[in-house]
This record gives structure tokens, sequence and C-alpha cells, in this order.
């Protein structure tokens, strides 16, 4: 770097060589102590809201401060995506997490309407509604207890696989959520394709996944030549469907990744949040009275020519969302995102070098006191009637 842009880095340290601060980092996270690696660095170099360090295999800066988190993010100029080699390789070239973009903006708004557009979230209520309901009624009439992560896990893949695939087997869906499972355990671990290393069996899995994607959009694609239809119609089909103002489609190779993509997102923060929600409101009696009543009153309103939820009771439950955003402040399953610097850019008044990874660490701005009062205790009530400034809410 030279002399002079070095004395304009960040306060920090590389740490050991090639390994850099990641045996700190995992050491935080496997304590069940998740704060403790950004405040080691508070603690060493002060509130600068920057810091330098050597993670996934690059030299690294971490950003901890909401305007930090908003200057990279909105910047589109300065940052591009810079995920680990591994997520890039586990969840696919041609997914969000890689592509330049104009091509990630293209991409986004052809899967825009298949995935949140109100006639697919319409068409996707009865079986997230259904599923739900046998699932709860399952785990009432076990008899004994049940592993509740696991059991949400199971109930959270099987409505992202209908919604995605349809009409899959019990059989299937275990399969692929095995392979989701492997898969997911290397999204984040250092690309080491060893045996014995998380990301040798995340590979593995991934090619099972991608056989499998493969597979059913060839069936999907064959039978749409002969003009036969599969009835009902998934997320697969709605991607087979997309098209831009050009006129051009989707590939199998940008379907393909796009499914891996949002298949495991969807699976591991729907079931890990739902989770702590659970948890939340179990802590907190007077929190699920409340959130209870809004629930109940709800089903008094829906008309009895009704058959089960709609989005439009859905936008009644005020309470449920408020309890909904304060579980996903205090446990944000993406707890930091990656970009890179295209340039030599400024953050904070500090250097950040073309070229350096940048880690965005959404549960350090979520955690701060500054921007949420008491920010260690659950409350809902911080939501109600508040719209956060951007960069607060990651």
């Amino acid at each position: 770097l030279g002399a002079e842009r070095r004395a304009r880095l960040p306060p920090g340290e590389m740490g050991w060589p090639l390994v850099g601060g990641m045996w700190a980092f995992l050491r935080a996270f496997k304590s069940g102590k998740p704060d403790a690696f950004i405040a080691s660095f508070v603690r060493r170099f002060g509130r600068t809201g920057v810091y330098r360090s050597f993670m996934f295999s690059s030299p690294t800066v971490l950003v901890t401060t909401a305007e930090g988190c908003k200057q990279v993010l909105m910047d589109d100029d300065a940052f591009v995506t810079g995920w680990p080699k591994a997520t890039v390789a586990l969840v696919g070239p041609r997914s969000f997490v890689a592509m330049p973009h104009d091509e990630h903006r293209r991409i986004r708004k052809l899967t825009a309407a298949p995935i949140n557009g109100f006639d697919a979230l319409t068409g996707y209520l009865p079986f997230i509604d259904s599923t739900v309901t046998s699932s709860l009624r399952a785990w009432a009439d076990h008899g004994g207890s049940v592993e509740f992560l696991t059991e949400l896990r199971r109930m959270t893949f099987k409505i992202i696989v209908q919604i995605f695939l349809g009409g899959a087997d019990q059989a299937t869906t275990r399969a692929l959520e095995r392979s989701y499972t492997e898969l997911n355990y290397g999204m984040r671990a250092m690309a080491i394709n060893l045996p014995g290393f998380a990301y040798r069996g995340a590979l593995r899995a991934r090619r099972r996944l991608v056989a499998v994607l493969q597979g059913v959009l060839d069936e999907r694609r064959a039978a749409r030549a002969k003009g036969v239809s599969g009835g009902g119609v998934d997320m697969m089909d709605r991607l087979i469907e997309a098209q831009d103002e050009r006129g051009r489609h989707l590939d199998d190779d940008e379907i393909i990744d796009v499914l891996v993509m949002y298949l495991n997102a969807g699976h591991e923060s729907s079931g890990h949040i739902t989770m702590w929600a659970t948890v939340f409101l179990q802590e907190n009696p007077d929190m699920f009275a409340r959130a209870k009543a809004e629930q109940e009153a709800i089903m008094r309103s829906i008309p009895s020519s009704q058959q089960g939820l709609t989005l439009r009771d859905f936008r009644k439950m005020e309470y449920l969302s408020q309890v909904i955003d304060e579980t996903l402040r205090l446990v944000n399953i993406s707890f930091v995102s990656f970009r890179q610097a295209t340039r030599d850019v400024f953050v904070n008044g500090y250097l950040i070098p073309k070229g350096w990874k940048v880690q965005l660490w959404y549960r350090s701005v979520h955690m701060d006191p500054h921007v949420y009062p008491d920010p260690t205790k659950f409350d809902p009530s911080r939501w109600e009637g508040h719209s956060p400034r951007a960069g607060t809410s990651l």
C-alpha cells in the first residue's frame, strides 16, 4: 500500500498468517457470545466504527455503525458484492451473491413477482396455512417432548419445497433437506477442499442438489414442449416463464442458482426466526397474551364463507409484526454481509483500499445502545409507530 495509504487505514490487526482473525471470530461464535469478536476491537482500538483484519483469506475492513453500513450499501460505484469464496461456490456463480450490479438488478426484477408478488403469495398461502396447522396438531398429539428447532426446520422446508418445486414426495423432501443442512454448514467456512472440512462436504451436497434440480427442470421443459401441464403453478414454473422487457428468459444455470439460494436462505432463516420468536414470547407472558389476543380477534373477523387466511388478514397482524421485527433485530440470521471496494474509498474518515473486502456487521448496529436504547431487552413496542432511519434496520 505504501506508507501514506497504510497510515490512513482503520485501526486493527491482521492476525496470524493465512488464518488472520478467523480463530477469534469462530471462537466468539462457538462460545455463544457472538458480540465478543467486535467487542475485542472496540476494547483495544476505541469506538471508531471501522476496523481492519484478515478474514476469509482476504484483507478486510469491518464496518459496525449505521452510517458506515448505509454508505457502503448505497454506493454501487465504490462497492460490489464480495462474499467469501466458499459462499459463492456453494450458492452458485449465477446467484445474487456473485453477479455484477446490472445483472443483479435484471435477475432480481425477473424473480420479484414469482417470489413476492401478490398472485404468488395468494397461491402459496393455503398450503402454508394447512402445513403449519397439521404440524402443530402433530406436535400436540405426540404425547412427549419434541426437538423444536428440528421440527420447525422440517416444517419450513416442507413448505418451501412445495412452493418452489410443488408435489415433491416425502422421501425427496427429506433427501433435499439433508443436503441443504450439509450445504449450510460450509456456507461461511474457509474454502478448504480437504477431507474432514465442512466446505468439502458442502460441495458434495451442492452437486447432489444441482443434479436433482436439473432433473426436475428437464422434466418441466420436456412436458412444456409436449404441451402437458402439471396442474398447479410453483416457483420453478414461474421462473421458467419469466422474461424481461427484451424477451429474454432465465437459463437453467440462473434458475438453479436462484432456487439453491432461496431454498437455503428461506429454510434456515424461517426455522430459526420462528424458534426465537417463540422463545421470546414464552419468556414474556404479557407479550404472548397480547399477540394471541390479536390473532383471536382476526379469527373472529373472518367471515364463515372464507376458507383459511388471506393476505388481508395478515396485514391486520400489527403487534405480531412488531414481535417479528424485534426478533430479527436481536437475532438477525444474516449477522454480517460482504462487499468489496472497486476503488480507494473513505468510510468514517478511514481508507478502504481498492480490492479489499468489507464486512458489514448488522448485529453491531442492532445492538448499539445509541441506536436502540437497552438493546439486549426484547421489546416489540419499540417498533410501534417507528420508521427506522436508513442503515439502522438491516
